[in-house]
């Protein structure tokens, strides 16, 4: 009887062990229930913050291009399409470039305007460029020849050229000294002012002589 008794007690302390476990187990859950609960709150924050900082971050990048480029809104303005293709070329993705190409012999004098995609991405650019010649008496226009214009894709890194024709001043006179080259890619608004690398003058007419021309984009050639 007495071991009976001996196994009682054994097993009456086992048991209470094991009770006593399950409630510590029970305790420890409903302690860590709502330490989960009250953590949630402290997490959201922090995940509020990085989307306000890259707000941020983009606001001052869109406005550092803006204030490079001599106005804001440009980031935005150059984005590429979906298609990285079929924008147009911006004034500040070209680098612009004026050259001498007259050929000894030739009626009149020609220069080569170089339009080179220093962007990052592909641009179209077809038609006519704005062309205007600083003078002495003032600002002349060129005027558009009447060769067709195609369009085309000016991949980043390539370059395109259009052609400028112009008189010789023969009148032996000093004629109207040329000053500066004005010129506005396709559909922009912004102009790039270069230095002159023609003849110096231009002869003074009276509107009946041979006018400044401009070619298209991309179809550069002597004459036209």
């Amino acid at each position: 009887m007495r071991v009976h008794k001996l196994s009682f007690a054994a097993l009456a302390v086992v048991a209470g062990l094991s009770l006593t476990a399950c409630q510590n187990g029970a305790d420890g859950a409903a302690q860590s229930g709502p330490s989960s609960a009250a953590g949630t709150p402290s997490v959201s924050p922090p995940s509020a913050a990085p989307s306000g900082s890259s707000a941020s971050a983009t606001d001052a990048g869109t406005g550092s291009a803006g204030a490079g480029s001599g106005g804001k809104g440009t980031a935005a303005r150059t984005a590429p399409s979906e298609n990285g293709k079929g924008d147009k070329c911006r004034t500040d993705e070209l680098t612009i470039t004026a050259a001498d190409r007259t050929i000894d012999g030739d009626p009149e004098g020609t220069v080569a305007v170089t339009l080179k995609n220093r962007g990052a991405r592909d641009c179209a650019v077809s038609g006519f460029a704005g062309v205007d010649l600083k003078t002495g008496a003032g600002t002349l226009s060129a005027q558009r020849t009447a060769e067709k214009a195609n369009p085309g894709t000016l991949k980043k890194g390539d370059s395109v050229a259009f052609g400028i024709t112009y008189p010789f001043n023969t009148s032996g006179g000093s004629g109207v000294r040329i000053t500066g080259l004005v010129v506005t890619p396709p559909g922009e608004t912004k102009s790039v002012t270069l230095a002159w690398p023609g003849a110096a003058t231009l002869p003074v007419t009276d509107g009946s002589g041979s006018p400044v021309k401009v070619g298209p984009i991309g179809n550069f050639g002597q004459g036209g």
